[in-house]
């Protein structure tokens, strides 16, 4: 029989729950921008849960008000250890603006979807407030937000270069990337009496000195400064490929750079979680739902998204320019037990809302688990932003056979009526041309039963785009794979006699696409039956390659000049060719092609239209004539 869940299953959000605990204090508070959602796809939950398991009373102050007299980050008073901020899962600024720098009306991470629960730039706001209130107690800050900002950075929405949060945020310490190696560290080490604002050999940490520290165990590599990047964006640009570069090696330096009268101090990270550290950090007593205290609020969009799915693995070796996932979660792997996984299977099964379908059996690439270097070693010595860009590393193990084993137990359970693959895959990893790892037919094999048994519907890959000019600069392989992938995926369709369609996704106007690419790019996948819904205009977000060529005009890697389309008119432009199938966008079409010298290509992409309505011109008069 399942228990019934009780207030206290929850990490406490108010005063009440504190008392029913008979606590006097708490030890750590976590202030956090999101909605409390205790489940493990949340790091504020994640985060709650590890300083838990090590024995610390700890509270959540979830999207408290900014706004009024503060009684939100008053009511458990000052914490005996630090406070944690966390902007939430996203970038507060990505979380509330779209690509043309429009408010959103909606916020996926607060109850019923309502906007308006968190600052902008939510990590400086909590961390300035707390410092306000209580200015003897330290401050931790973590998550997404302050992870990707911690050292000079471009913000978009500002369209200007900043400082390493660190200068707006007064916290005594940051915590970047995935945050429990390092914070289990930080717990022992206040707990045996350094206070958090001393901690500096700690990995995964950064800190501002007034001074360069010494450092016995590591190297440092230091960056320009930050007046120096204000004024040389070559110098701003140079310094992104030594953050990129040190991130994702397993031997990293120290990084230090000057910011005015002090000095941002960036320790090397952790090699990446082992089975068991990832294990352990799943396997927490996670209620897997919102809070109580939000059940006449409305649903939480993304609590309902992810309910029922699992998240097998961490990481992505893509190294994709304007993604920042590697950047966060690292390019190596962190896979989970199968042991683990299948005893979330069983959890899920046991909620009581679960009605037998898994939504996504995933991770950041749905098909990344357990890949890794078959010589650590030589991993050890990798400098490399990618695994498998320009092509792939021959060091790879691409093996889809422990995925495909996963995939079979999770079927083979008598609670679940079907497993989705919800996360998007890495088509190219399946295309015999492009990667060579298929001698088993692992692939084969992987593709037979994801197509037959993991598809709800259809299934979601990213392209993003048809020119290899543009997919050399996203570090993505030519579109001619994309094309095989579909011959291979349309045969197995075929041969099961199974309707699913593919929905490849686009970005438009991303560094290094001129309009005419788009053009192209629309008439290509028009020819290939599609009409595309899943289209994105490029947002540079801190800590990608793409942002740095947005913002300095040059790749970091080359310090050659890349042409970017950065006016709102040059995006929307872009843009709009997504959407050659609207009677309404024709005329514009074939009038911008003309001009550009594409006369050939407005006919191939919209044909002799003459009309907003679509009509041919002899149509077009005859219904002119129609409405008089």
């Amino acid at each position: 029989m399942i228990r019934a869940r009780q207030l206290k299953d929850w990490l406490p959000i108010t005063k009440k729950e504190i008392e029913m605990r008979g606590w006097n204090e708490v030890d750590v508070i976590i202030v956090s921008g999101d909605a409390y959602v205790d489940h493990p796809s949340y790091g504020t939950a994640v985060i709650g849960r590890i300083i838990e398991s090590e024995g610390f009373k700890v509270a959540i102050i979830p999207q408290p008000n900014w706004k009024d007299d503060l009684r939100d980050f008053k009511k458990f008073g000052r914490p005996k250890y630090f406070f944690g901020v966390t902007a939430g899962c996203m970038d507060s600024m990505v979380n509330h603006y779209t690509a043309n720098k429009r408010l959103r009306s909606n916020d996926s991470y607060t109850p019923g979807g309502e906007a308006g629960f968190r600052p902008d730039y939510a990590t400086v706001v909590y961390t300035k407030i707390l410092k306000e209130l209580y200015p003897d107690v330290p401050v931790l800050i973590g998550g997404i937000e302050a992870s990707l900002r911690r050292v000079t950075h471009y913000d978009y929405w500002q369209d200007k270069l900043l400082p390493t949060i660190l200068e707006d945020a007064p916290a005594d310490l940051l915590v970047y990337g995935m945050g429990e190696q390092p914070l289990r560290d930080i717990l022992k080490a206040v707990k045996s009496g350094v206070p958090l604002s001393e901690i500096r050999e700690v990995r995964q940490v950064a800190y501002m000195a007034p001074h360069v520290p010494e450092s016995p165990d590591w190297n440092t590599v230091e960056l320009a400064s930050h007046e120096d990047c204000l004024n040389d964006k070559l110098k701003y640009a140079a310094n992104f490929k030594i953050v990129e570069v040190e991130s994702n090696k397993w031997q990293a330096n120290r990084i230090i750079q000057k910011v005015g009268q002090r000095t941002l101090v960036i320790n090397p990270p952790y090699k990446i979680m082992t089975e068991e550290e990832m294990d352990a950090s799943f396997d927490l007593p996670y209620t897997r739902m919102p809070h109580p205290k939000y059940s006449k609020r409305g649903p939480i969009p993304s609590y309902e998204m992810i309910k029922f799915s699992i998240n097998m693995h961490r990481g992505c070796f893509g190294g994709c320019s304007f993604c920042t996932i590697s950047a966060h979660q690292g390019k190596f792997i962190a896979s989970r037990s199968e042991q683990s996984i299948l005893k979330e299977v069983d959890e899920l099964v046991a909620h009581p809302e679960f009605k037998g379908y898994i939504s996504d059996l995933g991770g950041p690439s749905a098909n990344m688990y357990r890949m890794k270097g078959k010589d650590e070693s030589i991993c050890n010595r990798c400098q490399a932003p990618s695994c498998i860009h320009p092509v792939i590393c021959s060091n790879l193990d691409t093996s889809h056979k422990p995925l495909t084993e996963i995939y079979r137990k999770v079927d083979a359970h008598p609670g679940v009526k079907k497993a989705f693959v919800g996360s998007g895959i890495r088509y190219d990893l399946l295309v015999d041309d492009f990667n060579k790892n298929n001698q088993d037919g692992n692939h084969d094999e992987y593709m037979e039963q994801l197509v037959t048994r993991h598809v709800s519907g259809r299934l979601k890959v990213a392209p993003e785009h048809t020119s290899d000019a543009t997919l050399r600069v996203m570090r993505k392989p030519s579109f001619k794979y994309f094309h095989k992938f579909k011959e291979k995926y349309d045969k197995i369709q075929e041969k099961h006699s199974l309707k699913q369609p593919l929905i490849p996704y686009f970005i438009s106007s991303h560094p290094g696409c001129e309009e005419a690419d788009m053009a192209h790019l629309a008439a290509e996948t028009k020819d290939m039956g599609f009409r595309l819904e899943q289209v994105q205009d490029f947002t540079p977000t801190p800590m990608t390659v793409a942002e740095v060529i947005y913002y300095t005009g040059v790749h970091p890697y080359t310090l050659q000049p890349v042409k970017t389309a950065k006016s709102p008119e040059e995006k929307q432009a872009q843009n709009r060719y997504f959407f050659w199938y609207k009677p309404e966008m024709r005329n514009w079409i074939r009038n911008r092609l003309t001009k550009l010298g594409e006369k050939d290509l407005a006919n191939k992409l919209v044909g002799n239209t003459y009309s907003h309505s679509g009509n041919t011109p002899k149509q077009h008069k005859k219904n002119k004539s129609k409405r008089r």
